[in-house]
């Protein structure tokens, strides 16, 4: 087993046991609150809090890696002629299913790291952890990043290489 599969096997297995642990609070909130979490007015409240509280930082680097690796699949997808990933996705019905496959192939320990730190920095800032919340917040800093940097990319790799006849 290579030392990037245990990684990978180690992070899910943490998300996992966080989540596991986090369930009963987070369905105690949502009993005695009459709602989860994710769709309060204490969730959007609390937002600010964790862009100044512990974990911070992930909202630099997360994005910067994020975009790293959009960079890497869109120079790939310019030299296998593939449209750029945000106008494939919109329009391309038949390849969808298959660049979503690729991008979850690519970023599925991205972002299970990214959920994973959003509930860790839940717990440091908010003591306690709403596992909605890092469903949501964790992936938001890793998507769009990736999505545009791929395209933006693509577009700009393929022009560099084919550049047009004037």
């Amino acid at each position: 087993m290579t030392p990037r599969r245990i990684f990978r096997i180690v992070v899910f297995v943490l998300l996992a046991l966080v989540f596991l642990a986090a369930l009963p609070g987070s369905l105690r909130y949502a009993y005695q609150h009459g709602g989860f979490y994710l769709f309060s007015a204490a969730f959007f409240r609390d937002l600010p809090r964790r862009l100044t509280g512990p974990g911070r930082m992930r909202f630099i680097f997360q994005p910067i890696v994020a975009v790293l690796l959009g960079i890497r699949a869109g120079k790939a997808d310019a030299a296998a002629g593939r449209a750029p990933y945000v106008l494939g996705l919109i329009f391309g019905h038949a390849n969808r299913a298959a660049m979503l496959k690729d991008a979850l192939t690519d970023l599925s320990t991205l972002i299970a790291v990214a959920i994973l730190l959003d509930a860790v920095s839940q717990f440091l800032i908010l003591h306690e952890v709403f596992p909605g919340a890092a469903l949501v917040v964790g992936p938001v800093l890793i998507a769009i990043p990736y999505a545009l940097s791929r395209a933006l990319s693509n577009r700009w790799f393929t022009l560099r290489n084919h550049p047009s006849k004037s």
